[in-house]
């Protein structure tokens, strides 16, 4: 940990050293340029400010979760019973082999819940006969007309005999232990969701593999972070456990957005609910192969983030008594908007200004100063996790050939969502490698 906090301090010195050289640079300056560059470095000050406060933070809950108390664990007659709920459409591909790996899980006493959404495949006739029931372990399927992922976990929650259910993806495989890890929060009657971490399991290809290392760096340096507040804002759907009682107070799923997951767990966030992270229970799952899945897949999260925040609008202004719920909404609404457009105008401006004034090593001073964030941020992500180190490679070009690529399309997302363009879910198709 010693080790890592100088390596940052470091990359933080380069990173800085670049926004001043950058700003010292002798460029004529119209009242234009003058403003764009002020722009540039308020928004290059914040970019570091978010990196290194998220960093701090998921340190800090590192360090507690590495020395949290473990003399004391959950006797094995007190555990809860938990229901598994797996909502499926058209995934037969795929089901089996998330059900194998649910079938194998360390925990004594649970049950998975295959809620078939209406499929036009094969899904429930494969989850029918993968039903079994052992006593304090079983597997059972059902079938109801199509009604969209929020009806079919409320349907799902409804045949649950657990005080916690499990809401897994059909697409993942979950670690072995991540049961028996997450429980153990739900000793806090404050808890009321606990999310797992989301590993991608089909790097195969250039796409994939960038997306494994946002996804690790959005576990391990954003949602670590916010776990420190016990304010996760996103319970992803490849694994999360919820108190059911809670979720039953609140008025379960709503299918008026895009993001199920996200308007959940506003929601309970909104009621005074406090949401955790664990850092072990992990869930592989198949990511979007080509770029054209990709961009849909990232269209409908920016639109059903959207979608999930205006819900709660009212609150943005509400500091008190509602200063979580406020925090948790400002953090959302800049990464989904005000980041990726002042990302893309500043890119825009700064080749521009480059190429207008001659100073080309501006280009240079903007890329150091984000190629080091990201590195910093891959390489302590993929220490604390089981990932691969040769990941950290790819940070060297993700923001630019990745991160500018989503930006664009969430841009494009936000403009449709407030225009109001309809949309439709989009699923996308499985290539079965789970």
């Amino acid at each position: 940990m010693i080790k890592l906090l100088f390596l940052f301090s470091f990359l933080l010195a380069i990173s800085l050293f670049s926004l001043q050289q950058l700003h010292n640079l002798p460029i004529e300056e119209s009242l234009f340029v003058k403003t764009g560059v002020i722009v540039i470095l308020l928004f290059s000050l914040i970019v570091i400010a978010r990196y290194f406060i998220l960093l701090f933070f998921s340190m800090l809950n590192l360090y507690r979760h590495i020395n949290k108390d473990d003399s004391n664990p959950l006797p094995e007659h007190k555990k809860p019973f938990v229901s598994i709920i797996v909502p499926a459409y058209n995934e037969e591909k795929v089901l089996k082999a998330s059900l194998e790996s649910l079938m194998k899980l360390s925990y004594a006493k649970y049950e998975i819940l295959v809620i078939d959404d209406g499929s036009s495949d094969d899904t429930y006739l494969m989850a029918k006969n993968m039903e079994f029931n052992h006593g304090d372990i079983r597997l059972k399927a059902y079938t109801k007309p199509n009604g969209g992922k929020a009806n079919a976990l409320n349907f799902g929650i409804q045949k649950a005999r657990g005080e916690l259910f499990l809401a897994v993806d059909a697409d993942s495989k979950l670690s072995a232990e991540s049961l028996d890890l997450m429980v153990e929060y739900f000793e806090d009657k404050e808890i009321a969701a606990v999310a797992g971490s989301v590993y991608v399991t089909n790097t195969d290809n250039l796409w994939t593999k960038l997306q494994a290392l946002e996804y690790i760096q959005g576990l391990n340096l954003v949602r670590n972070g916010q776990a420190y507040f016990k304010l996760v804002n996103i319970i992803p759907g490849p694994i999360g456990m919820f108190r059911k009682e809670a979720v039953q107070k609140i008025g379960m799923y709503k299918d008026d957005t895009f993001a199920e997951d996200c308007d959940l767990t506003l929601r309970l966030i909104a009621a005074g609910y406090k949401i955790d992270y664990e850092i072990d229970a992990i869930s592989y799952t198949e990511a979007p192969e080509s770029l054209l899945d990709l961009l849909k897949q990232r269209y409908r999260w920016t639109r059903g983030i959207l979608q999930s925040i205006l819900k709660h609008k009212r609150k943005l202004l509400s500091v008190y008594p509602d200063f979580s719920i406020a925090m948790v909404l400002w953090y959302m609404l800049f990464e989904a908007i005000f980041w990726p457009i002042a990302s893309i105008f500043a890119n825009i401006f700064i080749i521009w200004i480059s190429l207008a004034s001659g100073y080309g090593e501006m280009l240079l001073y903007w890329w150091i100063i984000f190629t080091i964030l990201d590195v910093s941020a891959s390489i302590y992500c993929v220490s604390v996790t089981k990932e691969r180190m040769k990941l950290v490679l790819y940070s060297i070009y993700y923001r630019i050939f990745f991160i500018n690529i989503i930006n664009i399309a969430k841009v494009l997302a936000s403009v449709e969502e407030f225009v109001g363009i309809e949309m439709n879910w989009g699923k996308l198709d499985r290539k079965g490698k789970i």
